[in-house]
């Protein structure tokens, strides 16, 4: 069993995309899901924390190994 309930491959694109694409299925997600995504891009990084502050999501967690990103972002709104 994952600790998630949807993922996102976001490696090889460059932000704004990945949080465009973040957006557009956390839509369709229901409140206390949770999504992973995983990111190349090393500005994912702050892009990810705004937009969990901007939208009332929360951001579970935020790791990197060997150059790919991985968040967890629990949906609450």
């Amino acid at each position: 069993m994952s600790d998630f309930d949807q993922e996102l491959d976001a490696k090889g694109i460059a932000c704004p995309l990945p949080i465009l694409k973040t957006k557009k299925l956390i839509k369709g997600m229901n409140p206390g899901q949770i999504l992973k995504i995983t990111a190349t891009d090393p500005g994912s990084v702050k892009d990810f924390s705004a937009f969990c502050v901007q939208t009332g999501n929360e951001l579970l967690s935020s790791d990197e190994n060997d150059g790919v990103y991985s968040y967890l972002i629990k949906v609450n709104a």
